[in-house]
């Protein structure tokens, strides 16, 4: 069965929003640091970002439960883009401006997030979900190999507002091919506060409830809370300050695991569809087979030169994307087809926020252990939380993780 034509449209819409707000990620760092030379007010901007998620993702979960998905969807790009046009006609580019716009845009991103997690696997047969997934992934990975190179192209030849007009210009593209997907869904409107509260207990109670969601929600949250700490920080810290690769090599090892992710999420797309599953314990051995190379390259024990280092660990990071999509696609996959379509928003939307808690909660342990113990070192301890964490898994329920099944 092919995807279907409603698919497609969000598919490419959320490229085209993808992608502009790649160029303006890239860009806007580089005018706040351009302005400011401050590290503090950098991390403004981040926190920014991120704390209107955490914050608000909840109620944004029950407003995607009780408001049409579509118009929810299609409405915070536009207003977005209008948000963006004003700033860039008003000249709104002080600092402390655009620190409110950034602020803004946070908690719009909550609500369309919310919106769009929940609407999407009514898009597709649920059978079909790994493809779209894999297909989704794949669009998402193009816009970040694409977007970064463009937005420091374009903000060196026309600043921020070229990147910001992009990125308005990008949001109303996506909600021209949003607004075509056919979609219904019955408005529940809240009228107390009280019904947020209700909705949300609603939502708790149903992840309590299922056993087979709980399972595979803790899993994936134990294996972000050790696996984010290693991609986001033990592997660029071992990339310049232990092999002292160039800026340049560091850009292209980031580059070839994405490679190989796009990779994974084609074959996914092309040949395995909702049969991933079955190999996702495959696919965790090789991980962690991936995980031990890099430990020994970048141990003392190794003894190869920066160039040997480098095409080896290049040829690891191809092989390691490809492996994380067969991690990463059915387990989203399996998620998304254990909430029934009326809970979806709320309770996909309390998961986000969980995700985005773990990740954190390891990336703050793994810091003073670098300045502490050898890279390697770091690295085998994380390989081995991930190891028993998956060897319980695998003994106690590897049915649940591996089995075609719906919800048990």
């Amino acid at each position: 069965m092919s995807l279907n034509r409603n698919f497609w449209l969000f598919a490419v819409g959320r490229f085209v929003s993808q992608l502009g707000w790649a160029v303006q990620d890239v860009a806007l760092p580089l005018y706040v640091l351009d302005k400011t030379h401050s590290g503090g007010m950098m991390t403004l901007f981040i926190l920014a970002e991120m704390v209107p998620v955490l914050v608000i993702m909840p109620i944004a979960g029950v407003v995607g439960d009780r408001y049409n998905r579509k118009h929810l969807m299609v409405g915070f790009d536009l207003i977005r883009g209008v948000l963006l046009f004003t700033v860039i006609a008003f000249g709104f580019l002080g600092i402390h401006q655009l620190l409110v716009v950034q602020l803004a845009m946070g908690t719009m991103s909550a609500f369309f997030g919310a919106a769009t997690n929940a609407m999407f696997p009514d898009l597709v047969e649920p059978n079909e979900l790994e493809r779209a997934n894999s297909i989704a992934g794949s669009s998402n990975i193009l816009a970040r190999l694409i977007g970064p190179a463009l937005g420091g192209f374009i903000y060196a030849m026309g600043g921020i507002r070229l990147a910001i007009l992009i990125n308005a210009v990008s949001f109303f593209g996506s909600g021209l091919f949003e607004i075509l997907i056919e979609y219904e869904w019955k408005t529940r409107e809240l009228e107390s506060f009280s019904q947020v509260v209700e909705d949300l207990k609603e939502g708790f109670a149903f992840f309590r409830s299922s056993r087979y969601l709980t399972t595979l929600m803790f899993f994936a949250l134990f294996m972000v809370a050790l696996g984010q700490p290693l991609g986001a920080v033990v592997m660029p810290y071992a990339f310049r300050e232990v092999l002292k690769f160039s800026s340049y090599q560091f850009g292209l090892l980031e580059s070839t695991f994405m490679a190989g992710a796009l990779i994974g999420n084609g074959i996914i797309a092309a040949k395995v569809g909702r049969k991933a599953g079955r190999y996702l314990f495959y696919a965790l051995l090789f991980d962690g087979v991936m995980i031990l190379i890099f430990a020994w390259v970048v141990s003392p024990y190794s003894g190869l030169s920066r160039d040997v280092a480098f095409f080896l660990l290049a040829g690891v990071n191809v092989l390691w994307g490809a492996i994380e999509a067969f991690i990463n696609v059915p387990l989203n996959s399996k998620i998304q087809r254990a909430i029934p379509s009326e809970l979806r928003g709320r309770v996909m939307s309390a998961m986000i926020v969980l995700m985005n808690l773990s990740g954190p909660l390891g990336l703050v342990l793994i810091g003073p252990l670098l300045d502490r113990f050898p890279t390697w070192m770091v690295t085998l301890a994380l390989w081995t939380g991930m190891g028993v964490v998956v060897a319980y898994y695998w003994i106690r329920y590897s049915a649940v993780l591996v089995g075609d099944g719906e919800a048990q």
